[in-house]
């Protein structure tokens, strides 16, 4: 249990749970040391980001129940040496019977005594400019596969070198013999923007006001992660009249639109490495003296080259050129072009592999074209503290990202909902809480899966696919008692991606009941009047309850219960208080609350406690 009282504060305001600050701001951390513990000659240890430890020592504000209180005082400014931001890490130190006794923290708030050195608390310090596009706070966000989401009855054209499926409700996408061999990916099944837009009505009846659309850009494949030209919508997907169309509708509807950028990589059939001139460009494979030869990393003209994770159709992107720089991210560039044409933001591939001065330059011109705009790394740890290819990564300090892809929330609520322990839940969200700034918490992209996973039903109560062949998992489908189950589950899952700070971001067909292995078992056709009703009458209720509470939209978040199968929580701001509670333990418990109190899904009215079964679930809002 934890000793020693530790609480931080900003000109008085409690921030306790919080490891970011602004570099403006002077934190003070008070600490209230229990005379029996017999510590004295409180220290605290804080390092910057690769430098020696600095001491700094506190002041002494008298005692109270028996505790001894000191006060440490952070000139940010001076700590960061010039600089508007920095990482940095501290611990403190105190001596016990001539013995040196360590803190040491498991998510960045609660902590230990330890006779040695262990983790550190986190500080992250971030510009004093840097906000985030607050109309994003309370989005619900829908995640399209375009070839998978919706077909339309506009006759689109079919290249020659692709084949259209027909067999749209029970179709298998095309596998490989095994992961990672070579697969061609060029099986549509035909959906496409005019798609999308038909579906707006749909999209609107799960209150969806943000629609993330995986690649649109012309590419040979069907995912479209193989960029041919980022200047022109794939016309098998409807192209630019198409999309033009959809940003119209749905800025009617206020939906905006975030774009998938692919800017690590392009194709090699592209029209920027043409290897098999299909373009009439003198692409980079062609010749040495192509326009584009310097945008790619050639170890041995023309078949040596730098690629994607070693896979040669798609040739790494060498940004230290200036033309391939900005072509993407300079003046009238790609980014820029797309953000002044109505689209609401950027997602972005493999953020890891795009470096400093490229997103650096990113945020510049995008944050110029439209301050609303949002940038979205696809980071999968803490990317407060990210280390990519040796470098420590400064994404969430200013100059970069908004808001990152919630990879380990995602997975601590996937091993909470399985295993009913919250422990891993608890430190994931406190720890990431308390590592980036406010700003950034509170447009988290909150995922259960994307094209890139395994479905979330799928997930949870379905076979364990380890040591299948890719051929026995295109034909393994979950029975009846394991759907049944795997739809209990997620409903647990999905209230608190749904409720937990940040924004859920729904992978298409997941409120709909679809289940699927590894790609591309994941990306099967949206069911079409074959939907699992119950499933997605939750998820147009969770939708509901994040468009009428404002507390889902930045409202503060405190854990209040965490104990083996109970997790329970607090979302609240000026105007409302609002609590989810969930029990995974294999019996009843009784919650105690303070108050009056509605259920938002119920309806059902209460007063001091909440009787809470197995595997169930409250929202509700105090009254």
């Amino acid at each position: 249990m934890q000793q020693i009282g530790i609480v931080k504060t900003v000109n008085g305001e409690d921030r306790s749970a919080c490891g970011a600050f602004c570099l403006s701001e002077t934190p003070q951390i008070t600490l209230h040391i229990p005379r029996s513990l017999e510590l004295v000659d409180p220290a605290m240890v804080i390092c910057r980001d690769g430098y020696r430890d600095h001491t700094i020592l506190p002041v002494y504000q008298g005692s109270e129940d028996e505790k001894d209180i000191f006060t440490f005082t952070l000139n940010l400014a001076a700590l960061c040496d010039g600089e508007e931001d920095g990482l940095f890490y501290y611990e403190f130190r105190f001596t016990r019977s001539h013995q040196t006794v360590y803190t040491s923290s498991i998510n960045n708030v609660d902590f230990y005594l330890a006779d040695k050195p262990s983790r550190r608390f986190l500080l992250l310090v971030y510009e004093p400019s840097f906000s985030t596009p607050p109309s994003y706070y309370g989005t619900t966000m829908y995640h399209v596969f375009v070839d998978r989401f919706a077909k339309s009855d506009k006759k689109l054209p079919v290249r020659e070198d692709a084949i259209l499926r027909t067999d749209w409700d029970d179709g298998i996408p095309e596998y490989a013999p095994y992961p990672g061999a070579p697969l061609k990916n060029n099986q549509f099944f035909g959906g496409s923007l005019w798609g999308v837009i038909e579906k707006l009505d749909y999209l609107e009846s799960l209150s969806v006001n943000c629609i993330y659309l995986s690649p649109i850009f012309k590419a040979y494949s069907n995912h479209k992660y193989d960029t041919g030209n980022y200047h022109e919508i794939d016309e098998m997907f409807g192209g630019r009249e198409a999309f033009d169309a959809l940003l119209a509708a749905c800025k009617k509807r206020g939906i905006k639109v975030i774009l998938d950028g692919v800017f690590n990589h392009t194709g090699d059939d592209s029209i920027y490495f043409n290897r098999y001139g299909k373009y009439d460009s003198l692409g980079a494979y062609q010749s040495e003296k192509s326009p584009y030869y310097e945008w790619y990393h050639f170890l041995r003209f023309p078949n040596q080259y730098e690629s994607w994770w070693g896979i040669d159709i798609l040739p790494r992107l060498n940004h230290s050129c200036r033309a391939c720089r900005d072509y993407l991210v300079g003046e009238g560039g790609v980014c820029e072009s797309y953000i002044r044409s109505g689209t609401g933001g950027w997602r972005l591939d493999v953020a890891d592999e795009l470096g400093d001065p490229f997103l650096d330059t990113l945020r510049s011109v995008v944050k110029k074209a439209n301050p609303e705009a949002l940038i979205i790394g696809e980071v999968w740890e803490n990317a407060a503290e990210k280390v990519a290819y040796g470098t420590r990564r400064r994404y969430l300090r200013g100059k970069q990202l908004d808001s990152v892809m919630n990879y380990p929330v995602k997975n601590a609520i996937i091993d909470y909902v399985k295993s009913g322990n919250c422990s891993r839940l608890y430190n994931t969200v406190t720890e990431i809480y308390s590592s980036y700034p406010r700003c950034v918490c509170d447009c988290l992209m909150n995922l259960l899966g994307t094209h890139d996973t395994e479905r979330i039903l799928t997930v949870l109560a379905g076979k364990n696919s380890e040591g299948l062949s890719n051929d026995e998992l295109a034909h393994t489908h979950m029975q009846e008692q394991e759907r049944a189950r795997g739809i209990a589950l997620l409903k647990i899952a999905s209230a608190l991606q749904y409720t937990l700070y940040g924004f859920p971001s729904v992978f298409y067909g997941d409120e709909a009941g679809i289940e699927g292995y590894r790609d591309p078992f994941c990306r099967m056709p949206y069911p079409w009047g074959r939907e699992n009703q119950e499933l997605l009458a939750h998820y147009r209720a969770l939708g509901k309850l994040r468009r009428e509470h404002s507390a889902f939209a930045g409202g503060d978040f405190r854990v209040t219960a965490h104990n083996e199968g109970l997790f329970a929580f607090v979302r609240e701001n000026e105007k409302e208080t609002l609590q989810t509670i969930v029990n995974r333990a294999s019996f009843t418990i009784r919650y105690d609350v303070d108050g009056k109190w509605r259920d938002l899904l119920s309806g059902e009215v209460g007063e001091g406690h909440i009787e809470l079964p197995s595997d169930s679930f409250r929202i509700i809002k105090m009254l």
